[in-house]
């Protein structure tokens, strides 16, 4: 069922990124947390969930009324068997939704839905596990920059999925150190950020992002995308 939230309707932003979000998550507790954390920054959390079934219709409402919510953050195991409906649920809503972005939290990394929730499409979409997630800033940021068309994943997820694809040869070309870029562009970091947490140099990391996208192929024709596709083309390898 829903949860009564701060329901808004679609309008000029008071905020610079704010962003109407849909939560679904069977915790009472953590849900009105998640709702209360993302409200106190001056985004809308349009609607609470507590199922899978819910999630789904609550989004089609949403839609039918014309005011669709700019992202979905979703637990990954709900009711009824607590095992993958959430993520189900996600996968669905990107095929059904297109344009929608979605968040998933999880404690457990689901490795067929994640690696299908993630070649659904380019933009949009984020898989963070919850026990990892330090700061409350580093959550609100990854809902806003998935919200956004970007992508939010965790360390984590991406290790184990890479891993399954390091046997293929189409990522043979690739050096040691452009796999670790390659990592880190996946969680969503600039390439700013992937130079300070490597120690060099920003120019360093252009390089190293430039020969990816040369050796996974993809041309300057793909536009702010390349760096999405590169990860998918990993994921997917």
């Amino acid at each position: 069922m829903l949860v009564p939230t701060n329901r808004a309707k679609r309008g000029p932003s008071i905020v610079a990124d704010r962003v109407r979000v849909v939560i679904a998550e069977d915790s009472v507790l953590l849900r009105e947390g998640l709702t209360r954390l993302l409200t106190d920054r001056g985004h809308d959390v349009v609607a609470g969930v507590g199922d899978a079934e819910a999630l789904i219709k609550s989004v089609r409402e949403l839609a039918d009324e014309g005011a669709p919510p700019d992202v979905v953050v979703a637990d990954v195991r709900m009711p009824p068997t607590h095992t993958d409906e959430g993520v189900r649920a996600a996968v669905r809503l990107r095929r059904d939704h297109p344009g929608l972005a979605v968040l998933v939290l999880s404690q457990y990394v689901e490795e067929q839905y994640a690696t299908e929730l993630l070649a659904g499409s380019s933009r949009g979409v984020g898989y963070l596990l919850k026990d990892r997630v330090a700061e409350v800033r580093e959550f609100v940021d990854a809902v806003v920059r998935v919200a956004r068309g970007g992508t939010a994943l965790d360390p984590e997820v991406v290790a184990q999925l890479l891993g399954r694809s390091r046997k293929q040869d189409v990522l043979a070309g690739l050096t040691p150190r452009e796999r670790e870029v390659l990592g880190l562009m996946a969680e969503g970091r600039t390439n700013s950020a992937i130079a300070r947490q490597l120690v060099v140099s920003d120019g360093a990391v252009e390089k190293h992002v430039s020969n990816i996208f040369l050796k996974l192929g993809l041309s300057p024709s793909d536009g702010d995308h390349r760096r999405v596709l590169a990860v998918l083309t990993y994921l997917n390898s």
